[in-house]
């Protein structure tokens, strides 16, 4: 019978990929020529979530906001990160 995982360790692992992928990226980045379509590539990033929205009301305020920045190293983090996973 396979063992099962939590779903709290699957998260953070998952997570922890998309760290390591978005910060390999960002070095990669900085070893690239300026202007490199290559650099380009692992650089961009597109944004999924919501701007921060307040409010207010007198006595207290509340903020509340989500924004994601996807790239491509950081999707390639997450899937070797499943991939591991898998193994361990």
């Amino acid at each position: 019978m396979r063992n099962r995982r939590s779903l709290g360790l699957i998260t953070l692992v998952l997570l922890l990929g998309a760290v390591a992928g978005s910060l390999l990226g960002h070095l990669v980045g900085l070893v690239l020529p300026e202007g490199s379509v290559v650099k380009d590539f692992f650089l961009r990033t597109g944004s999924l979530g919501f701007t921060p929205a307040t409010l207010n009301t007198g006595l207290f305020s509340f903020t509340i906001g989500f924004e994601l920045h996807v790239n491509v190293t950081g999707i390639i983090g997450v899937i070797v990160a499943a991939y591991l996973l898998r193994w361990y």
